[in-house]
């Protein structure tokens, strides 16, 4: 597993591995399979027709140069077999190996295709590796005496970046965590995402608290759409939860703006952070007078909050049924820490009806005991 940083899709990538080998030795099998059948068979002249079928297979897979030899060799086989049987007479011969011939050339020009096609996609996914790179760059493992375990997954395939999005920087006396998720899917989601974790970098370090960070951060919506009123970041708002763990002190606070709670364990047992008076979602405050509460709570060593997003509490199976998140938080107490963002991945996985359909984000908070790490160079 990925726990450092957007999670890419292994076991996708496996299958399409598989499905590029198999699709490569199909073409190949076919024409064993001709020569097998002209052995055992007298009358093979249908299987024959099969080697029409090799280089349109072989386009799907092979780069043109090995469709058009695939095609070569199949040809050069079927005159042999029907040589080889004195069937029939010239004229036929070289019509069928001009027919095998011109689906070579038809073969040949999709390969290209598919494989211009290929290079364009590899071109647009390495752009978005940089991409997350910058814009959501993993978090370090470790920020002084506080451990980070993620789990990401975007929704859309092929994507490395949704609209979940998360930070942690360490301040002087303290570490400050951002996790949140941008109304909607797409585009417009990533880039209300950019400009909040652009806005928390720049003002994490020296927000007094965290109600001013909170509206530093609606202000940094604002005043982006205010310079691009036609961007869809003008339009969106985003649910957050703001998280401070003061250094040599065993408590952390909590600043939720609209998020789901985030679950805390002590130990084996796991409750709910709930916030009394949460705050309006960033981007609607202005509807209301932004006043902020802070949840204080203890948060000693060994202890682990689990941030996250809607795309994991509300990930439904078959019969409708949200996920049961705090069932499963108890029965993984006693798993390592670095262990729990798999074994969540896995289960939600499971637990879907069409697997993962919307982004998916979790971060494992965990305040460690020993000395405290180098500070972030960030």
């Amino acid at each position: 597993m990925h726990a450092a940083g957007p999670r890419p899709r292994p076991r996708l990538a496996t299958a399409t591995r598989t499905q590029v080998t198999l699709g490569r030795a199909l073409p190949v099998l076919v024409m064993v399979l001709v020569v097998v059948a002209d052995l055992v068979t007298p009358d093979s002249e249908r299987v024959d027709r099969l080697l029409f079928t090799v280089p349109a297979l072989a386009a799907t897979t092979w780069s043109v140069y090995g469709t058009i030899g695939m095609g070569f060799v199949a040809a050069g086989l079927r005159a042999l077999l029907v040589v080889g049987r004195g069937e029939p007479g010239a004229e036929e011969l070289l019509a069928s190996e001009g027919l095998i011939l011109g689906i070579t050339a038809a073969s040949a020009w999709v390969s290209a295709v598919r494989t211009r096609y290929e290079q364009d996609l590899a071109e647009v996914t390495a752009v978005a590796d940089v991409v997350q790179r910058v814009v959501l760059r993993p978090p370090p493992p470790r920020l002084g005496p506080v451990e980070l375990h993620l789990l990401y997954v975007a929704a859309a395939a092929k994507a490395r970046i949704g609209g979940d999005f998360y930070e942690a920087v360490q301040i002087p006396g303290a570490v400050r965590i951002m996790l949140g998720d941008v109304q909607g899917k797409g585009l417009g989601a990533v880039e209300t995402a950019s400009v909040l974790l652009g806005a928390f970098r720049s003002t994490a370090y020296d927000a007094p608290d965290l109600p001013a960070l909170a509206d530093r951060l609606d202000e940094g919506l604002a005043r982006y759409a205010a310079w691009d009123p036609e961007s869809d970041a003008a339009e969106r708002f985003a649910t957050v939860v703001l998280v401070e763990l003061p250094d040599g002190c065993d408590t952390a606070r909590l600043l939720n703006c609209g998020h789901p709670a985030p679950l805390l364990q002590h130990g084996t047992e796991i409750t709910t952070v709930e916030v009394a008076d949460p705050s309006l979602p960033l981007n609607l405050a202005g509807l209301a007078d932004s006043r902020h509460q802070v949840e204080e709570f203890p948060f000693g060593p060994g202890d682990r909050l689990l941030l996250y997003t809607d795309g994991v509490s509300e990930t439904r199976d078959r019969a409708g049924v949200f996920y049961p998140l705090e069932e499963r938080a108890r029965q993984w107490a006693g798993a390592p820490s670095e262990q729990v963002p798999e074994l969540l991945h896995q289960d939600l996985a499971a637990y879907g009806a069409g697997g993962l359909d919307d982004d998916v984000a979790a971060l494992l908070v965990v305040r460690a005991g020993g000395p405290a790490a180098p500070e972030d160079p960030r």
